[in-house]
């Protein structure tokens, strides 16, 4: 009786949360009652849209806030929400910029020495994939190499026949954790943990030490408005110009798959990488469940590693003296993935018709 009383209860709550959310959508602004009780409305208003707006970062909940707790009494982490500048003359760069418009802002908020990343639509469905990401990290032999952690992608709305083949159970089974032992798999842009001061450009050395305090150093005098008014200048989309961000700094711009050159780079500046693939999935997301979506995922995904094979991120060029052969081979299986549909065409189509003709 209690659990249909709690269900009951959340579901007229996400009613009167859609109906908030449709009502501001018609009416194209945010209820004067509704802005006054929350912060996150005060720097919204009518003239500002998805693709021209300033900066805005709120911290929600501060992390050294005793008083923040939840129902148990444990102390929250630090929740922040940031929404990057965006101006129709500047060309804000995708996903890439996103992600390096947070490993700015978070570097003056918490400054944590390592970074998750995950796609919008994937979530956390194993709560140890943290602990056994720090785990590769904290080695006391091979930890000081490791740039980053790669976690599979897995989808959780897959048909029980996986007709066209989304579960990508050869490359999360086979491809991927054999290129473990070539020199570590390729950032996948997603399920990821990296070391911040590897996307901040650094090379590996021998007598490399992580600084796992640096995170809370000149943090605890700042208050929470000084903290936002820093992020914010941080997150201005005028920031970049004049800067290495997006060439040798952050994640690569310039490329559909920019999560693969800038995993690359990482790899050519001596780093190795991890492949982890628990029993239960760490992350787990949506895929394609047409044909339609399926050959549009699958064609972004060729044509980028395609474009890599032929530019000069191109594994034998941007690699060679950087990277082990062997490594670099195991990067081609991918950069070649567009052309080698025509040897595959050609084993499946070949034999069927000797066969038909009796040869």
């Amino acid at each position: 009786m209690a659990t249909d009383t709690i269900s009951s209860s959340g579901q007229d709550m996400f009613d009167e949360m859609t109906e908030r959310i449709d009502t501001a959508v018609m009416s194209g602004k945010i209820p004067e009652e509704i802005k006054a009780k929350h912060k996150g409305f005060h720097e919204w208003n009518q003239e500002i849209t998805s693709k021209n707006h300033q900066p805005i970062v709120q911290i929600l909940i501060d992390g050294k806030d005793q008083n923040a707790v939840d129902n148990d009494g444990n102390v929250l982490p630090t929740l922040v929400y940031m929404a990057r500048e965006k101006r129709p003359q500047h060309h804000h760069n995708f996903k890439a910029g996103a992600m390096n418009a947070l490993i700015r802002v978070s570097s003056v908020i918490s400054n944590s020495p390592i970074i998750m990343n995950v796609d919008c639509d994937m979530y956390s469905n194993n709560n140890d994939a943290v602990r056994d990401a720090l785990c590769f990290f904290l080695d006391e032999e091979m930890g000081h190499k490791i740039g980053f952690v790669q976690y599979p992608q897995n989808y959780n709305n897959l048909s029980k026949n996986d007709i066209y083949g989304n579960s990508l159970h050869v490359i999360n089974e086979v491809e991927m954790g054999g290129m473990d032992s070539l020199g570590g798999p390729l950032y996948i842009g997603t399920g990821c943990f990296h070391r911040r001061e590897i996307l901040c450009g650094r090379k590996f050395t021998k007598d490399y030490q992580e600084d796992w305090n640096a995170g809370i150093k000149d943090k605890l005098q700042e208050s929470i408005d000084e903290t936002e008014e820093k992020a914010k200048s941080l997150a201005a989309c005028t920031y970049e110009h004049g800067t290495q961000w997006g060439d040798e700094i952050g994640v690569k711009y310039g490329c559909a798959v920019e999560d693969v050159i800038t995993g690359l780079a990482i790899h050519c500046r001596g780093w190795e990488s991890v492949y982890n693939n628990p029993k239960k999935p760490a992350f787990m997301g949506v895929g394609p469940t047409t044909l339609a979506q399926t050959i549009l995922q699958h064609k972004r995904w060729s044509e980028g590693n395609l474009s890599i094979f032929l530019s000069k991120y191109n594994v034998f060029l941007f690699g060679h003296g950087k990277t082990k052969l062997r490594h670099q081979m195991g990067y081609h299986i991918y950069g070649l993935w567009a052309p080698n549909s025509l040897a595959t065409l050609y084993y499946v189509i070949i034999p069927s018709l000797a066969l038909l003709k009796g040869t």
